[in-house]
C-alpha cells in the first residue's frame, strides 16, 4: 500500500492505493487558506484518517504528495506554488518530522502524468506528455513509466513558455496578458480556464464559465464557436512546440477544459501545420482518471 495526497488550493484529497492500483480508502478535507502550519495539520489529520479506515497497525505507509509547485534544488524549499503560502517552506522536511516517515513530493501536473502513464489513458504507450488545462496550465513527461523531472525540477512546465504565434492571429485581436509569474503572454495566460473565459468576455462583455462557453458553441452561438476555434488553434500551436521537441506517442489532457469533446477532434486536425513532419502519429487522449489522477500519481511516486 501507499498513500497519495493531492494538495489543492481549495481541498486536500488523500487515497490509499493498493499495489494493483485499487483505491482502498479516500478522504477529503478543506485546504486552510494561506495558513502553512494549518495545512501541515490537515495533511497529518488526513493521513491519520486514511490509516484508521484501512485498519493499519504498526505499519508506516509510504506517502507521496502532489503539490502546486516544486522543490528548489538550491534551498530544498517549495517554489513556483500558486498556493503562495507554500513558497519558501520546507514542506518535505516538515511533513517527514510530523508524520515520522519518508515523503516524496512532485508537481501536481507531474503526478497527473505519472498516474495516466502507470495505469490510465497512456498505459500502453512508452512516451507521453500529460497536460493539465484548468485554473492553471501544467504538464509532465513520463518515459517508460518513469517520471522525468530534470536538474531544475521543472520538466513539463510548458505553461510558462511564451505563447507561440498561431495562424489564427488570436494574439492580434486581444491585448497582451500578464501572467502571475511576472511575464507576459505565457501559454497559461491564454489556455487556462480563466484565460478562455477572459477571451470570451473581451469580445462579448459577458461573464460565462468555460463549460457554459463550450455549451454555447455546441448550440451554434457564433461568437462562442469563433472563440472555441481560436482556443483550439492556440492549443494546437502550443502543443506542437512540445511535440517538435520530445515527439511523444500520446498527449493526455486533464483539468476542467479537457471535458470539451471538440478538442479531441479539432486540435489534431490543426496541429500538423506547426509540427515538423509530413504525418503526425501522436495521439490526443482524454485522461482516464480525470480529477483523481493527481492523487493517484502522488501514490505512484512510490
Amino acid at each position: 500500500m501507499r498513500i497519495g495526497i493531492d494538495l489543492g488550493g481549495t481541498k486536500i484529497e488523500g487515497v490509499v492505493l493498493a499495489a494493483d492500483g485499487e483505491v482502498l480508502s479516500r478522504q477529503r478535507l478543506l485546504t486552510p487558506q494561506q495558513d502553512y502550519p494549518a495545512t501541515l495539520d490537515v495533511i497529518a489529520e488526513l493521513v491519520g484518517r486514511l490509516e484508521t479506515e484501512c485498519a493499519v497497525k504498526d505499519l508506516t505507509i509510504p506517502l507521496g504528495i502532489a503539490a502546486p509547485g516544486s522543490i528548489s534544488r538550491v534551498s530544498g524549499r517549495m517554489k513556483n506554488c500558486n498556493s503562495t503560502c507554500l513558497n519558501g517552506q520546507p514542506l518535505r522536511e516538515d511533513l517527514q518530522r510530523l508524520l515520522k516517515r519518508n515523503v516524496r513530493i512532485a508537481n501536481d501536473a507531474d503526478c497527473f502524468a505519472l498516474s495516466e502513464a502507470q495505469d490510465g489513458a497512456a498505459a500502453s504507450y512508452g512516451g507521453m506528455f500529460g497536460v493539465i488545462l484548468g485554473t492553471g496550465v501544467g504538464g509532465g513527461f513520463v518515459i517508460n513509466k518513469q517520471l522525468l523531472t530534470g536538474p531544475n525540477g521543472i520538466a513539463g512546465e510548458w505553461g510558462h513558455n511564451p505563447m507561440p504565434p498561431a495562424q489564427f492571429a488570436a494574439l492580434d485581436r486581444h491585448p497582451p496578458r500578464a501572467c502571475y509569474c511576472g511575464r507576459y503572454d505565457c501559454i497559461e495566460a491564454w489556455l487556462s480556464g480563466p484565460a478562455f473565459e477572459k477571451s470570451y468576455y473581451d469580445v462579448t462583455r459577458q461573464k460565462l464559465s468555460a463549460a457554459e462557453i463550450s455549451r454555447a458553441a455546441a448550440g451554434g452561438e457564433s461568437l462562442a464557436v469563433e472563440l472555441l476555434d481560436e482556443y483550439c488553434e492556440l492549443l494546437a500551436s502550443a502543443l506542437a512546440t512540445v511535440i517538435n521537441v520530445i515527439d511523444p506517442e500520446v498527449v493526455v489532457l486533464g483539468g476542467g477544459l479537457s471535458n470539451i469533446d471538440y478538442l479531441y477532434e479539432e486540435v489534431p486536425r490543426r496541429w500538423g501545420r506547426y509540427i515538423f513532419t509530413d504525418f503526425v502519429e501522436t495521439k490526443l487522449l482524454r485522461a482516464k482518471y480525470g480529477d483523481s489522477s493527481g492523487v493517484r500519481g502522488a501514490a505512484w511516486l512510490w
